[in-house]
């Protein structure tokens, strides 16, 4: 299975190879560290403009929650939550999706379209 979790990731325009990673993460932890905000900012940077603050944002606060756990597994439970609160929590996904299905939900108005009238031939 991991091959072709490998062959998945290779097939992606991905920043990541995953073996590489573990490699380098087990045998020089700084420079992973390093090389892992490399790629989140390059991540980001790919994103459209108006979403990059929030999602650096986002990886602060994730960096955040990793530093205060214990372990690596502590940090993996929590950020798992993070994800579930995200969902199933207050305002969360399900939420809004809930909200949608209602009958009194209202989408915000639209946008007035202008009309032009055609440029006069000469």
């Amino acid at each position: 299975m991991p091959q072709l979790q490998t062959e998945q990731a290779k097939t992606h325009d991905s920043l990541i190879d995953f073996d590489q990673f573990s490699k380098l993460a087990k045998s020089d932890p700084e420079a992973f560290e390093v090389k892992r905000t490399e790629v989140i900012e390059q991540m980001i940077q790919r994103m459209p403009a108006h979403k990059q603050q929030r999602m650096r944002c986002l990886q602060w606060k994730i960096d955040q929650v990793r530093k205060q756990a214990g372990n690596p597994m502590a940090a993996c439970i929590k950020l798992s939550e993070m994800m579930w609160d995200s969902l199933v929590g207050p305002g969360g996904l399900r939420e809004v999706l809930e909200r949608v299905g209602e009958r009194d939900f209202e989408l915000p108005p639209k946008a007035g379209v202008l009309e032009f009238q055609p440029k006069a031939q000469p």
